[in-house]
């Protein structure tokens, strides 16, 4: 009876952890949007912002669910592109500030603060923070790429 009681307690745990640690790999916004998914990027259409380098907000109607994360988009077009290739269009280390991430942390990462280098696109916590990436943009890349790897799936609270 006793083993019964531990394994069922067990896997009530699991069950109960699996979504909490998938969902803090990624920065998304409280709530839920209409596709029953968090927001991700503050709403902005991560298509046009690597491509262009513009910060265009996405409308709802243009919606991808990507890993369990939402994201917007301002065309159809936009959209397609991202369906076709999503992991060319999203944010690095999971959306969270690049330069928290290369100091192991994960902090909000606001697209009002972003870099698209080398085709890919960093968000960052704030304006102080962005200008001191920009500093050593590819050592905070180089960095934060290692970190990502070791904190990926620790939620932020435990940083």
């Amino acid at each position: 009876m006793f083993k019964q009681i531990t394994l069922a307690s067990a896997v009530a745990l699991a069950a109960m952890a699996t979504p909490a640690m998938a969902v803090d790999e990624y920065n998304v916004s409280s709530g839920l949007t209409a596709a029953s998914a968090p927001l991700a990027l503050h709403g902005v259409d991560t298509v046009a912002f690597i491509k262009t380098g513009n910060r265009i907000q996405g409308a709802a109607k243009f919606t991808a669910v990507h890993d369990g994360v939402a994201y917007y988009f301002s065309s159809q077009e936009n959209l397609d592109s991202f369906k076709a290739a999503p992991n060319r269009y999203l944010p690095q280390n999971g959306g969270f500030c690049t330069f928290g991430v290369s100091v192991g942390k994960k902090f909000d990462g606001d697209p009002r603060w972003a870099d698209v280098r080398n085709g890919k696109l960093y968000v960052f916590l704030s304006e102080a923070i962005f200008n001191a990436y920009q500093k050593d943009p590819e050592g905070a890349i180089a960095k934060a790429e290692t970190n990502w790897k070791k904190i990926r799936h620790t939620a932020a609270t435990e940083l």
